[in-house]
């Protein structure tokens, strides 16, 4: 089964700063949009933030002017830098890819198994 692999996740304090990374393996082989979404207890997973393999990028407006998505086409990685950190930040943060994989001719959307963010008041 094909899964990105996730880091960076942990504990911080309000007003802290975490940065996520995610990688694509190398099956994967063509990558079109990237991002993360998050999902906190008792509520549906929500999209953050994403950007297209041409490094266009969008936000929650939840998100805005806090978080900072970017990639690296080269590595097939996708980063999600988080500053000012607030509780309502707490959430399992899940990275998708939509993309192909070797062999194949079909984009489909791939995951991470995410990573725990809690942001303590």
């Amino acid at each position: 089964q094909v899964q990105l692999l996730e880091s960076g996740g942990g504990l911080a304090q309000a007003g802290g700063s975490l940065r996520l990374s995610c990688a694509a393996p190398t099956t994967i082989v063509s990558i079109n949009n990237m991002g993360w979404y998050r999902q906190a207890p008792g509520n549906e997973r929500e999209l953050v933030a994403e950007i297209t393999s041409g490094g266009n990028s969008n936000y929650a407006d939840s998100v805005k002017g806090r978080f900072s998505i970017s990639r690296d086409n080269a590595k097939n990685t996708v980063y999600l830098q988080m500053n000012s950190l607030k509780p309502e930040d707490t959430a399992v943060y899940y990275c998708y890819a939509r993309a192909r994989v070797v062999l194949t001719t079909t984009y489909r959307a791939y995951w991470g198994q995410g990573t725990q963010v809690t942001v303590s008041s």
